[in-house]
């Protein structure tokens, strides 16, 4: 049988590739011919997936805890996936450090829609917590809530790695030390030491940082300072900046940044206020979360004032950062 023109060229430009890596294309088309054909399950390992939920109580809604935290770091990752392609200027770096991108610099279109990605996912996000305010049974969750400790969402490396790949490092300082240190030439190591989410997992008595806090500094705290150099140059405000004036003045572009400011920093965190609100507050008292972080003081955003790009926002938006979810959704509901 004569093979068609378009499969003469293709197998041509198979042999090219192999050769350049000094591998016989034969012996990979005899291992195609033995291949099975790909089957759904086995390209997304669902068999694997589906075992990895471990409940620690016989409670039955600790197991939709735990999916949806499973499901909450995939969004974590799909988002991390669209910032290096941000930060690598459309470019995918594999494993091995190899370039497999296409693109060669960034555009305001390009940048618009990885962004807007992000937003959807933590559109996706934020709606679908409505499964931990009202999915489980309140009584359910303050029993299993024991088995877990000192374990806390706080501890979501990826989380933290979404805000260091969005904003300059500076930003992420606590609000009451930024005025003391120069944003430009204090070193992230030094930075770091004064991160805004250590306030949010230390002891509601004695201030002392608790155990939740040290196994995730112990862990993650390197790993956290090489991405924060790494990403110094090439986070979104960074790459977002480094655009021609025109692409900096793209409204979409401008819009796109905002709602990931509101989606990360205010939308998000406020869901999980909302959440506690509606499982650890009591009316004689309110009940530590998990990992003893203070869910009173670190997640609201005017305490915080995290903002990923303050230069697109206005003074009366800085003053009032938050303010109008929680009048919305959490004091018009527990009034």
């Amino acid at each position: 049988m004569e093979l068609k023109n378009e499969i003469v060229e293709r197998v041509n430009k198979l042999e090219e590739k192999y050769s350049t890596m000094g591998q016989s294309l034969e012996g990979y088309l005899d291992g195609l011919l033995l291949s099975n054909y790909l089957t759904y399950w086995d390209y997304i390992q669902l068999d694997t997936l589906l075992t990895l939920q471990n409940p620690k109580t016989d409670f039955p809604d600790e197991e939709i805890f735990i999916m949806y935290h499973q499901i909450t770091e995939l969004y974590f990752k799909l988002s991390l996936h669209e910032m290096n392609q941000i930060g690598n200027n459309g470019k995918i770096i594999g494993d091995n450090g190899q370039d497999k991108g296409w693109k060669e610099a960034l555009d305001a279109d390009f940048f618009a829609t990885r962004v807007n990605r992000i937003n959807r996912y933590f559109e996706s996000l934020t709606k679908s917590f409505e499964i931990m305010v009202d999915g489980m049974e309140k009584e359910q969750f303050l029993r299993y809530r024991m088995a877990l400790l000192p374990a806390s969402g706080f501890q979501s490396a990826q989380y933290r790695k979404i805000e260091i790949c969005a904003t300059d490092f500076f930003n992420l300082v606590d609000k009451d030390v930024r005025p003391t240190i120069d944003a430009i030439t204090t070193p992230i190591e030094e930075m770091f030491q004064n991160i805004y989410w250590n306030k949010g997992a230390t002891e509601l008595a004695t201030g002392k940082k608790t155990l939740t806090l040290m196994q995730f500094e112990k862990k993650y705290s390197k790993e956290f300072i090489n991405l924060a150099n790494e990403f110094k140059t090439k986070n979104i405000w960074a790459k977002y900046k480094s655009l021609s004036k025109a692409d900096q003045e793209n409204p979409k572009l401008i819009n796109a940044l905002k709602e990931f400011d509101v989606n990360v920093n205010v939308n998000w965190p406020l869901m999980h206020y909302k959440s506690a609100v509606r499982y650890l507050q009591q009316n004689t008292e309110d009940i530590a979360a998990t990992g003893g972080t203070n869910w009173q003081k670190y997640l609201p955003p005017r305490f915080q004032k995290r903002i990923f790009y303050p230069e697109i926002w206005s003074q009366e938006e800085h003053d009032d950062w938050g303010k109008k979810w929680v009048e919305t959704n959490v004091f018009k509901n527990w009034k």
